[in-house]
């Protein structure tokens, strides 16, 4: 979305191929064998960490992406309460990616030099950029401007683009090769954007110096965005560009990290891994600090959401599988290159469709907001046994004709959805440091319940806790040994568009409402 996987959809034939081929690697479960006369829910589900047995201990940063869209400009209804939503959750590695549909809010060179001019313009982009640095200010925040110029690359004739910048347009990009081949031109390009933001400004291509009077440290930059859909970069290309680009802005900020590939469907592309994560690919030192790429979940367009809880679900263990195999890459090729999967959540086939002209938006149901948030958080979960090192929600503002399935804020309003309270719950109680504990089979028939996730964690500061995930929309009751005493904490089907709630537990039972991320504290 956001820049999710819509990106370079050009048509609806686009959309969905993607869909088709995104199904292809999201193939895989679990199969949980219960006796017979037994269903899921009413066989007993008891947990029982072992405090002892320490499993491993957790590197991964939960956190969002911000994409730029229109809802996001100063003055709109959306504006205020959407940046405040953000500077109170006060997440580190959080991803701000001015993206392709609206050329004028994410590209500062629209037009090639010509005439002893340049067409640099960062009027329209700089009031939300500064907007969200002053928001994540104190925080670890990674900068990825995805959409490379139009103009740089080879067309039969110009690609226009609208002159209102609101206006959502999906065939900006095209084209791919570049009319410099070497790739000097587009790394000059974003070292420039660089320079404006972190070193006041910077001279243009015909030694015009333009000043900002911005001196933002930016730590992280991403180099490109979904490189295997927007103009189909390959491998060998994007390798030959992140290095220009990387040297380019290292030569200005010689301290900044990188990061590399941001992949829509990575499943279907070990090669881009293989070729990438090779240092002999590249020119000599060149870091490869970080590598990206992206999951959502797409169900069918006649799925209901009674049936979408379980596709989801199995879509994300056939993404787990996917990121067990790039995992074994990276290691094997580059294991000091550390991992950002920074676009995780559901787009609905409605989403898809938003491409047609004459398409209109279907409404979505509260509870959709609240599976989406069980979504991110297993596999927010699931990652950290896996060891990766940042988990980021997709995305901030979504809204009606631009991916409203990902919001994780109201689009008529700015403020939070059931998403984002859930990501605030694992952010305020989960993080690097974590020691994952093992937890005993919940029953004498199964190691798992099909539908209830637990993941238990003894914290930096010495806390107990339990991630809890409902999968379903249906209520379950456990027991949890040493419960009783402890403070439950969760987001789910009856707390709405609320914050977290809060309740004291007076014995080792409890109940999971349907599709409920929730946190237990043992006393």
């Amino acid at each position: 979305m956001a820049d999710g996987p819509f990106w370079g959809i050009l048509h609806e034939e686009s959309c969905m191929k993607f869909l088709a081929s995104l199904r292809l690697i999201s193939a895989a479960t679990s199969l949980v064998i219960l006796p017979s006369g037994m269903n899921a829910q009413n066989f007993p589900i008891k947990l029982a960490p072992r405090w002892e047995r320490v499993l491993e201990e957790s590197k991964t940063t939960p956190t969002l992406q911000v994409v730029v869209n229109p809802p996001l400009r100063r003055g709109t209804p959306v504006h205020d309460n959407a940046y405040q939503a953000l500077r109170d959750l006060g997440a580190d590695y959080v991803r701000y990616v001015p993206w392709l549909p609206y050329p004028r809010l994410g590209v500062a060179e629209l037009e090639p030099p010509k005439e002893g001019k340049t067409s640099w313009d960062f009027s329209p982009i700089d009031p939300m950029t500064i907007d969200f640095l002053e928001a994540t200010k104190g925080h670890t925040a990674v900068l990825n401007f995805s959409t490379i110029p139009q103009w740089m690359y080879k067309t039969d004739k110009p690609v226009t683009y609208p002159d209102d910048p609101d206006k959502a347009v999906w065939n900006y990009e095209q084209g791919t090769e570049l009319r410099d081949p070497t790739g000097k031109e587009v790394a000059d390009y974003f070292a420039r954007l660089l320079c404006w933001y972190t070193k006041g400004g910077f001279t243009d291509e015909l030694g015009k110096r333009h000043e900002s009077g911005y001196h933002y440290s930016i730590p992280y930059w991403e180099v490109l965005n979904e490189v295997d859909l927007e103009h189909h970069i390959t491998p060998q290309t994007y390798t030959r560009l992140y290095d220009a680009i990387v040297t380019a802005m290292k030569e200005f900020q010689p301290e900044i990290k990188f990061v590399g590939v941001s992949l829509a469907v990575p499943g279907e592309h070990p090669e881009f891994f293989e070729y990438f994560l090779d240092h002999k690919n590249h020119q000599p030192g060149m870091p490869l600090d970080y590598i990206s790429y992206h999951f959502y979940a797409i169900p069918k367009p006649d799925e209901t959401l009674d049936v979408q809880q379980y596709t989801v679900f199995v879509q994300a263990d056939g993404f787990l599988n996917s990121v067990r195999y790039i995992e074994t890459i990276r290691k094997r090729l580059s294991p000091q290159t550390r991992t950002m999967i920074n676009e995780i959540g559901i787009i609905s086939a409605d989403d898809i469709a938003q491409v047609a002209p004459s398409h209109v938006a279907k409404p979505i149901p509260d509870s959709y907001w609240n599976l989406a948030g069980a979504e991110y958080a297993y596999i927010f979960s699931e990652l950290t046994h896996l060891g990766i090192d940042v988990a980021g929600e997709s995305q901030l503002v979504g809204y009606p004709t631009q991916f409203p399935s990902v919001s994780m804020v109201d689009w008529t309003n700015g403020k939070p959805n059931a998403r984002l309270w859930a990501l605030k719950l694992l952010h305020d109680n989960f993080g690097p440091g974590d020691k994952i504990v093992e937890i005993g089979p919940i029953g004498q028939f199964a190691p798992t319940h099909p539908y209830v996730y637990a993941s238990a964690v003894m914290t930096k500061e010495g806390k107990r806790k339990i991630l809890l995930v409902n999968k379903h929309d249906g209520n379950f009751d456990l027991t949890i040994a040493g419960a009783s005493g402890g403070q439950l904490d969760y987001v789910d089907v009856t707390t709405g568009f609320q914050p977290p709630t809060s309740t004291r537990l007076t014995s080792d039972n409890l109940t999971l409402h349907g599709f409920s991320v929730a946190v237990l504290i043992l006393p």
